[in-house]
């Protein structure tokens, strides 16, 4: 069994008992069609014949009693089958998430043509959502269609064979034609065309996400008629799929039509010599063939799921894909130790992103003290963003090491040093939500005045006053709605709401103008005071903020010191100092 399919029954096993049901009440859905046919059938040329009404009185009460069981099992059915199928689909949301979130973001990767490819959020989405849903024709129209097609075939050779083998025989040979031959030639000619539809709208999809993400950069530098044009090939592609796909269904259709009409000319054909042999009574003439008929309700449904499973096993391969990736941080089997202070001390680390790779960090050694604030400054790509991912177990070293107060980094759990850590962005996220609720992502339980005295501190209180809506203005998609300034004094606000002993600062004014850089600064002062900071940056200001400097270049420290000291020294920091002064005296 494809291994795919395999998983996919697994998950399914936590709901077979509802499968089952639902299996049931669909049987009993078309054996009501059966029923409403063959007895009004019945009724019909049993009253050709002139009886008595007692004679009919059977099969009118029949004829009743199935027109509204169909549709009460019917409803049943649907009922069963959906809320089942959506709560399983709902678990396996919950599931993938669960997956996802410790991959990141060391392990994001798919393996595309030998190579590894980050995966863009564009198809992150597809996978989540997407996907998940149409797994949906998996667990709805592919697991129970057989079951119910299976009871009705096995029922219906039964109820043929009363009234002759030849009839059976008749019945099951096409039955068994239009329910496994159909469906299988069906799967064959569909599943090329589901699985590139569902990688060539997952394509679709990341693209579109990107090209609004990106519109502003698209409409600046002219690109928009471009990236329109590609969206529009991937467009036209996934258009031609879903033709070919209509072509494979409507080839089905009309093969279990053919079949099911050739069942019933058949029966009819064979039945007429019995009638005028007097080896069957003429009234069961119309039953025979309407009954044929309505029996291939329970098969119709079959080519079209299969048509589909190849779309569902490329869609569950795309989430098994995620999910299997490996993270690249396991947490330790024990419980974090107690640190016994805040202290960091690295000691001849060494880091590469792959085994492939050159060092990103080579033999970097520091001690920060409890309560003090260490710089670590440089050119880009020196290796200090890479060093602050260490710190908060993004990624594992392979030398070296790195203890918290006196333990070392990969005794922790992740959870409990997350809880230790606060930290600040160059690129603050924000929800599109309120202002409240994201400030509230660093303690859920906060009371009003506890948030509204770590705006203050942050410096943010009297901008979100002077908004109509205050602190339950929303913020919009990513933020956009406030300047870089205000988003970056929204993390300082958390990071003082969370109220963390140890805090990272991570490029926190990078793009931001002077005067907003001064009271971002401001508020970063006051919030590193008693707490162990680490500080990257490459603006060189407020230097002196600082017990320490590590100045890195091409992974390596190649200064250390005081602001003071490494100006005196006259090398790297201080070359960077003097461009940096230069380039304010010239926009000055």
């Amino acid at each position: 069994m494809n291994t795919t399919l395999r998983r996919l029954l697994q998950l399914a096993w936590p709901i077979r008992n509802w499968m089952l049901l639902a299996a049931l009440l669909g049987s009993c859905t078309v054996l009501s069609g059966i029923g409403l046919l063959t007895t009004s059938a019945y009724l019909i040329s049993a009253a050709a014949l002139h009886p008595s009404v007692a004679a009919l009185n059977v099969a009118i009460v029949g004829v009743r009693f199935f027109g509204i069981a169909r549709g009460t099992f019917r409803y049943l059915e649907r009922l069963v089958s959906h809320r089942a199928t959506f709560r399983l689909l709902a678990r396996l949301r919950v599931w993938f998430y669960s997956a996802l979130e410790p991959l990141m973001p060391a392990r994001l990767l798919e393996q595309k043509d030998g190579q590894q490819q980050e995966l863009r959020s564009g198809d992150l989405l597809r996978r989540a959502v997407s996907d998940i849903d149409t797994l949906q024709n998996f667990y709805i129209r592919v697991l129970a269609p057989p079951l119910v097609a299976l009871i009705i075939g096995i029922l219906m050779w039964i109820f043929f064979g009363f009234f002759g083998v030849v009839f059976g025989l008749i019945f099951i040979a096409f039955y068994i034609i239009s329910g496994i031959g159909v469906p299988w030639l069906a799967h064959l000619l569909g599943r090329r065309v589901s699985r590139e539809m569902i990688s060539t709208q997952a394509e679709l999809e990341s693209h579109l996400v990107d090209s609004v993400q990106g519109i502003a950069d698209l409409v600046a530098f002219g690109q928009e008629e471009r990236q329109a044009r590609y969206i529009q090939t991937l467009n036209k592609k996934m258009q031609k799929l879903q033709m070919t796909s209509a072509y494979v269904s409507g080839m089905q259709g009309t093969f279990t039509n053919l079949l099911m009409n050739l069942t019933a000319w058949t029966m009819l054909l064979v039945a007429i010599p019995y009638v005028y042999r007097g080896e069957l009574n003429g009234v069961f003439l119309a039953v025979l063939v309407l009954g044929a008929l309505a029996s291939f309700e329970g098969v119709m449904p079959l080519a079209a799921s299969f048509q589909q499973l190849g779309g569902s096993l490329e869609a569950a391969r795309r989430l098994f894909e995620v999910v299997d990736a490996k993270p690249a941080i396991k947490n330790p089997s024990q419980p974090s130790p107690t640190p016994a202070d805040q202290a960091l001390q690295v000691e001849h680390l060494n880091f590469r992103y792959a085994a492939s790779e050159p060092y990103v960090l080579q033999d970097v050694n520091f001690t920060l003290p409890q309560g003090k604030c260490l710089m670590m400054v440089g050119p880009s790509g020196s290796g200090k963003s890479t060093l602050a991912h260490l710190l908060l177990r993004f990624w594992d070293y392979q030398e070296g090491k790195i203890t918290l107060g006196g333990s070392p980094l990969q005794d922790y759990q992740q959870d409990d040093l997350y809880k230790m850590v606060s930290v600040v962005e160059q690129d603050t996220h924000l929800f599109n939500t309120t202002i409240r609720e994201n400030l509230l992502l660093a303690r859920k339980g906060a009371s009003e005045e506890e948030l509204i005295e770590a705006s203050k501190q942050a410096q943010l209180h009297d901008f979100v006053q002077s908004l109509p809506d205050g602190y339950d203005t929303q913020v919009g998609e990513q933020g956009l709605r406030l300047s870089g300034g205000e988003r970056q004094r929204v993390a300082i606000a958390r990071a003082f709401l969370k109220d963390s002993p140890i805090l990272l600062l991570d490029e926190p004014t990078v793009n931001l103008d002077a005067i907003t850089e001064r009271a971002v600064l401001d508020a970063l002062k006051i919030l590193r005071q008693q707490r162990t900071t680490i500080m990257v940056t490459h603006r060189l200001a407020e230097m002196e903020m600082a017990d320490e400097i590590l100045v890195l270049q091409h992974g390596q420290i190649v200064e250390r010191g005081t602001h003071t000291s490494l100006l005196q020294n006259e090398g790297l920091y201080w070359r960077m100092w003097q461009q940096q002064r230069s380039k304010t005296i010239a926009s000055a």
